[in-house]
């Protein structure tokens, strides 16, 4: 499995395409807030001959979602979130109006995430983790056979996600971090909501936030 990166609206979040040799392809966390971004995407999925098949939510915090309408319109393909995030999914456009912004609200999600399920496009099969602390809803996808994870808001590197928004809590975070994360192999591949990768190892050792044992 393949993961492209972007870096989109102005809470410098970060959107993934994930695709592999079937040509298909899911957009996680789409936050391209803007024509600019749109047509980045847009030219991205074109460059790599990409076939999207879906909208996967890690959470439904407003920077990961003002792009929604876009892909979901542009490629008349589903969204999918935890169902303990949907409410967050549908107040996102007041929150953006809030930072002075608009977005096009989301289409209603038709798929849902559940703890332990797994998810397949093309060839690829990832498993669903749901770490909530930063959100009620947030899940993570772990692919196995590439040793990656596409992480959302729950770790940074060297950092985690925040918890002083509604829903949040540090302690919830924190186990599920440890319970979750800090339990595959120290070479597993961290793509974060924000800012550069890291690894399960780097971060068991450096994480100042969350150490591997409490």
């Amino acid at each position: 499995m393949h993961v492209l990166s972007f870096c989109f609206n102005p809470f410098q979040e970060n959107t993934y395409i994930l695709y592999d040799e079937s040509g298909e392809c899911v957009v996680v966390d789409p936050g391209n807030s803007n024509p600019h971004e749109n047509q980045t995407l847009l030219e991205a999925v074109q460059h790599h001959c990409l076939k999207p098949q879906a909208i996967w939510l890690t959470h439904g915090h407003a920077d990961h979602v003002c792009g929604n309408a876009f892909v979901a319109h542009r490629w008349g393909i589903p969204i999918a979130i935890h169902p303990l995030d949907q409410p967050l999914l549908r107040e996102a456009p007041f929150f953006v109006s809030l930072f002075g912004f608009r977005m096009e609200a989301s289409p209603e999600p038709s798929q849902f995430f559940d703890h332990g399920t797994t998810l397949s496009f093309g060839q690829s099969t990832l498993e669903v983790r749901h770490i909530p602390g930063h959100a009620p809803g947030h899940v993570v996808f772990v692919h196995h056979p590439s040793r990656q994870v596409i992480g959302g808001d729950v770790l940074f590197l060297e950092s985690i996600g925040r918890t002083d928004l509604p829903g949040g809590d540090f302690e919830t975070l924190a186990n599920g971090i440890r319970k979750h994360l800090y339990t595959l192999p120290d070479d597993y591949t961290v793509w974060p909501g924000h800012g550069p990768s890291t690894t399960i190892g780097h971060e068991k050792k450096f994480n100042p936030f969350v150490r591997e044992s409490s």
